[in-house]
């Protein structure tokens, strides 16, 4: 049996979201990619999962269809609002920054 194409297309975002993060801020890295409880109904994703190597599932408060790359560094507020507005769109449509 092949794998959901959708979780394919979202797990491809979330190594891309998380390569970026983790390039662009070299101090800290990359734990886990934030969800809406609905999407992770939708692509049958459990709480704490493990979806790529190191990387966990968790449930966060925001907008469905869209996805965060959780990291153990903060932002300075500059950094906060640039991660903010460059936010990926997941789920099966794209948004442009």
């Amino acid at each position: 049996m092949s794998p959901d194409p959708r979780i394919v297309k979202n797990l491809e975002r979330f190594a891309q979201g998380v390569a970026s993060h983790d390039r662009e801020n070299p101090t800290h890295t990359a734990y886990g990619i934030g969800l809406c409880g609905f999407d992770l109904e939708r692509l049958g994703l459990e709480i704490g999962e493990e979806i790529l190597p190191g990387i966990r599932v968790e449930q966060i408060d925001i907008v469905s269809g869209n996805f965060r790359v959780l990291c153990d560094g903060e932002h300075d507020g500059e950094r906060a609002a640039e991660a903010e507005a460059q936010m990926t769109r997941a789920v099966g449509r794209e948004v442009t920054a």
